[in-house]
């Protein structure tokens, strides 16, 4: 147990902080999206991921990488839009065992009424509390914090 690096005092306020940050950001984009879309943000995510799509159409394994979830999370999730008649699961035409998620109709309506709502709460929660430099750092940190690792370690 020597060979653990603790966090120093800063490293430990900065995770902290950002645990905070992640927790309330999501939290309040989920109120937001309850309260005028009726929809958790968890499916607004598969229902934006979809409709950004070519013919609005996603395998099921790349969409899962696409909202971070689970194959299991993410299959629950498309069975409650497809009870809402948002998302179908088709064949996939090629794959016996794939499965493709399909943004009907209906959920594109469903997003695209979501939609200005959500770009509003993300920027009150998010960007209107950065200045204008920040907005490249941001980015910059969270594509570095979502890099796969080196596999040579």
């Amino acid at each position: 147990m020597t060979d653990i690096r603790w966090l120093d005092d800063d490293e430990q306020q900065a995770w902290r902080s950002f645990l905070r940050a992640a927790s309330a950001i999501d939290e309040a984009l989920d109120r937001q999206l309850q309260r005028d879309a009726g929809m958790p943000h968890a499916y607004y995510q598969v229902l934006a991921m979809l409709s950004e799509a070519p013919d609005r159409t996603l395998r099921m394994s790349q969409l899962a990488g696409l909202t971070t979830s689970s194959p299991s999370r993410l299959s629950h999730a498309v069975a409650r839009l497809e009870e809402k008649g948002w998302v179908r699961r088709d064949k996939h035409p090629t794959d016996r065992r794939g499965a493709l998620a399909v943004l009907t109709d209906d959920g594109w309506s469903a997003v695209q009424a979501a939609a200005p709502g959500h770009v509003a709460a993300v920027r009150e929660v998010l960007f209107d509390r950065l200045a204008p430099g920040q907005v490249p750092q941001l980015r910059a940190i969270c594509e570095r914090l979502t890099e796969s690792p080196d596999p040579s370690g």
